[in-house]
């Protein structure tokens, strides 16, 4: 059973670490065969073993780097890892499909803005979870020229704020 959800999750976040890519993906994909694979990846990716010729070289490069990344997880990580993986195989398509667009608008964002989402999303979760829902009720409430002033003004509000030094290893 634990290397069915293994493989279920090696295969769903294949596409997703593919789309994300790296430095390594933006060139052109080379097929990688089978035996190129660790024993312990092999090990993961059975299942695929028998069509592995016949997958394109952006998913083989894509399961073999999520195996790498499955194989480097502490037992903590991996069963986050599943928890993750169980919640998206809870949502609808619609609910995939919406969080797959935010993803993309979020990646198509610049540097210097997607840090400012990730200190928001910060801030956000140090809220209290009342604090948090009324947050969400209040945005609910407004209108969407509202929603569209309270962005501008919190935009420029951070633009005027001093940068907080990053921790390393982040």
């Amino acid at each position: 059973m634990r290397g069915l959800v293994v493989m279920a999750f090696l295969a769903l976040a294949a596409p997703c670490v593919a789309a994300a890519g790296d430095d390594d993906t933006q060139a052109v994909a080379t097929a990688m065969p089978w035996t190129a694979l660790s024993s312990e990846q092999q090990g993961l990716l059975k299942p695929f073993e028998d069509g592995w010729g016949n997958l394109p070289a952006e998913r083989q490069q894509a399961l073999a780097r999520g195996s790498e990344r499955w194989l480097r997880m502490s037992p903590d990580q991996r069963q986050q890892a599943k928890q993750r993986f169980n919640r998206w195989q809870q949502l609808t398509p619609e609910q995939r499909d919406r969080i797959r667009e935010r993803w993309r608008q979020f990646q198509s964002l610049s540097p210097e803005e997607q840090q400012r989402v990730r200190d928001n999303f910060e801030r956000f979760r140090d809220l209290t979870p009342e604090q948090r829902q009324q947050l969400r009720e209040r945005w609910q409430r407004m209108t969407p020229e509202e929603r569209r002033q309270l962005r501008e003004t919190l935009r420029n509000r951070h633009q005027q704020m001093p940068r907080p030094p990053q921790p390393t290893g982040r």
